[in-house]
């Protein structure tokens, strides 16, 4: 169904169709019988496909990425669609416009996306509120999708007062989500990727694990990096992770690189994103498992737009995939297609 619809929702401005949908995706899930339909189309519930990572029970181990639901809007409509867990966000302290518009393109002919969005977002307060309210509408019985926090620093925030932003949007969040992720690897934001050098780094993430625990409760905390970095600089990343204790990876956010691109809108800034991430982004997977003998979980994101994609970041390393411009390009039934595959 998605795919006869596809041409049309592709002829109009993909950030407003983006809204358009995901209004109406809502507006059906409230209508009598939306839920339970959405659910018979496109959730399949069998025990074998439930995952323990970090100490969190994941239903199935596909996710959706940070980025598309930035304002934690959709989290209960995601859950019918299939996911097995969904990261709200990227959130900072304080709401802001993001970049100015147009800041999403399509590339058709390489199955991609840029975005320069710009960490646009409402802020953490109205983040965590809505992820309240979604624990607090569920019924007795009903199990919660796993909510992932992505922060980041606020634009005008100077990168010598970064730590305090993250500060800010893990306090907010930890009675609310059930991890944490430090985005640090967005292009999008002046200066942010600088956060990735090792001395900034491990103040934000120890800093964190000072904090993380309340009531006896601490949350799991991963780090996502881009898929730019070196070998040498992949080697730091996992000298970070064993030194301060974080939880795991995200590999990959973005690239920067434009390598054999052929569509209209191939030279706009921004981070690509879809199948030209697809190698590389199983390539830093493979590398930072190997590196590590699998010391650390590593959900892996980049290019998924087939049940094979998803097997072999699984099969290089990933204990867990998200889905972000392969569920814009293939719809639902990529969730569905890689569950059955993963049967």
């Amino acid at each position: 169904m998605y795919q006869l619809i596809k041409p049309l929702l592709f002829k109009f401005d993909p950030e407003n169709i983006h809204y358009f949908v995901t209004r109406n995706l809502k507006r059906f899930n409230k209508f009598p019988g939306g839920k339970a339909l959405s659910k018979a189309m496109w959730t399949i519930d069998d025990k074998r496909l439930e995952r323990e990572v970090f100490g969190l029970k994941f239903k199935n181990p596909v996710g959706l990425a940070a980025g598309f639901d930035k304002n934690a809007e959709m989290i209960a409509e995601m859950g019918n669609l299939g996911f097995g867990f969904s990261e709200v966000g990227t959130v900072t302290p304080l709401p802001q416009p993001g970049n100015p518009k147009p800041r999403m393109f399509r590339l058709p002919a390489d199955s991609a996306l840029i975005n320069r969005m710009g960490f646009n977002n409402l802020g953490v307060d109205v983040a965590a509120q809505r992820i309240a309210t979604y624990r607090n509408s569920l019924k007795k019985g009903e199990q919660a999708l796993v909510i992932g926090g992505n922060i980041g620093k606020n634009k005008v925030t100077p990168n010598e007062e970064a730590v305090n932003d993250y500060i800010k949007c893990f306090d907010r969040l930890f009675d609310v989500v059930d991890y944490f992720v430090v985005n640090v690897s967005s292009p999008n934001t002046p200066g942010l990727r600088e956060l990735q050098e090792k001395e900034p780094l491990m103040n934000i993430l120890n800093t964190l694990q000072q904090r993380n625990s309340k009531n006896g409760i601490s949350r799991p905390i991963l780090l996502k990096i881009a898929p730019d970095l070196t070998n040498s600089q992949l080697d730091d990343i996992a000298d970070i992770v064993k030194q301060t204790g974080i939880a795991g990876i995200i590999a990959t956010n973005t690239t920067i690189s434009r390598d054999s691109l052929v569509s209209a809108h191939k030279d706009e800034t921004g981070g690509l994103s879809g199948k030209p991430v697809t190698k590389r982004s199983t390539e830093v997977i493979s590398y930072l498992h190997k590196a590590s003998n699998g010391a650390f979980p590593i959900i892996g994101v980049g290019g998924i737009h087939s049940a094979e994609d998803a097997l072999e970041k699984l099969n290089a390393g990933a204990s867990l995939v998200q889905l972000y411009t392969g569920f814009i390009y293939e719809g639902p039934g990529l969730i569905k297609r890689i569950l059955k595959r993963l049967l």
